[in-house]
């Protein structure tokens, strides 16, 4: 086996998947079963709402809370899209056009 960047990092479980309970569907929606979970422990949870088969929506909030738990794990926020590098620099005035004759 060879390693990669991600074999190196160690993933805290910082994003727990807490709970996947079957819902009423939303407002408007009438067709299918209908799952929230719950990622995540106090004020760092992440509540949702999908639809499908109990056996997909795991499999869908256990990567989503795997992903999560990777980018915490290598300093990237998991709210953002992704971290800032450096501030951009200014954008330089243009010159003004020499006259023609």
């Amino acid at each position: 086996m060879t390693d990669t960047p991600e074999d190196d990092v160690v993933t805290e479980n910082k994003f727990p998947v807490a709970s996947i309970e079957k819902t009423d569907p939303p407002a408007g929606v009438t067709e299918g079963e209908w799952y929230e979970y719950i990622i995540g422990l106090g004020s760092s949870a992440i509540r949702g709402k999908r639809a499908g088969s109990l056996k997909a929506v795991t499999e869908y909030v256990e990567e989503y809370a795997d992903n999560l738990n990777q980018r915490a794990a290598l300093g990237y926020s998991a709210y953002a899209a992704r971290k800032p590098t450096k501030p951009a620099k200014p954008a330089k005035p243009a010159e003004p056009a020499k006259p023609t004759k």
